[in-house]
């Protein structure tokens, strides 16, 4: 069984360490929040970016997950969590066992708006600061001595999460007019899953991009939600252009390198996971 250290516990990174104690690892979280960690884990209340704070690290650890969010919406509030935090978190951890670090990053360091296609081999040219300061904290993982992956996630939904469900149980929801809009999605449960299987990876690659097997067009799956709520479809509104379900790009994510990993998709398309959260009164949330 392994040491485990989750850095930024909050939506993937508690259920990671939910599961991970249940598989018997020793589990550590890190955090700001008071929020109590879940059974079995051990939670760290501290900011990633106070040194000292970070001196209480457990000895001897050998795994280490790093899922922080950002604090706001601003350059300074990014450039915290994913650069000057994981730096100050890799200094802390120099002299660990550390058997394989992976940081959670984002697809969104894509900046295509042609419904083109992407994959680990793609140039990452982000327009905005997020995806600029993701890539600085992919930068850092270069630099350091343990063996680090990075893991680029598509758009996160999930028990909770899953606010494009709500818009189209309202009626609120518009299908965009003109050329296809293509958007690609992950379970949380699945972002999980990816986490653990590149723990148990002897050799893992250096990078990956996580998402699920169909990158799906917002008008397909704003119609398909509908005809499974039973509500009527959402009209065509030729000047929306999938922005407002957050969507600020247009590309497809090809998954070939982490299906080759050996991984398999507990919910492989949208319809599997909408489908379950419908089912089972989990679709609301932000």
């Amino acid at each position: 069984m392994a040491r485990v250290l989750i850095a930024g516990c909050g939506y993937v990174g508690s259920a990671l360490a939910a599961e991970l104690a249940a598989d018997g690892h020793e589990v550590w979280t890190l955090r700001r929040s008071p929020t109590p960690p879940p059974r079995g884990v051990v939670g760290i209340r501290a900011d990633l970016t106070d040194v000292d704070a970070l001196r209480r690290l457990p000895p001897r650890l050998d795994n280490f997950f790093y899922t922080a969010s950002a604090g706001g919406t601003d350059d300074r509030s990014y450039r915290s969590a994913y650069v000057d935090g994981l730096r100050y978190l890799l200094a802390a951890l120099d002299g660990h066992p550390i058997r394989r670090l992976v940081f959670a990053s984002s697809t969104g360091v894509y900046a295509r708006s042609r419904g083109e296609w992407v994959d680990e081999g793609s140039p990452a040219e982000p327009a905005g600061f997020s995806g600029k300061r993701l890539l600085e904290g992919e930068r850092l993982l270069r630099l350091a001595r343990f063996p680090a992956t990075v893991v680029r996630f598509a758009g996160i939904y999930g028990p909770g999460r899953a606010r494009l469900v709500e818009r189209v149980r309202r009626g609120e929801a518009s299908v965009p007019g003109g050329r296809p809009v293509f958007a690609n999605r992950i379970h949380r449960d699945d972002c999980v899953g990816v986490l653990r299987h590149l723990m148990t990876l002897e050799h893992a690659d250096r990078l990956y991009v996580a998402a699920d097997d169909e990158p799906a067009e917002t008008a397909v799956v704003l119609r398909w939600i509908a005809e499974r709520l039973g509500v009527p479809p959402p009209n065509v509104d030729p000047f929306e252009d999938g922005s407002r379900y957050g969507r600020t790009t247009n590309k497809r994510v090809r998954n070939a390198r982490l299906l080759a990993s050996g991984y398999r998709f507990r919910y492989p398309t949208f319809r599997e996971g909408y489908g379950e959260l419908i089912a089972g009164g989990q679709a609301a949330g932000d």
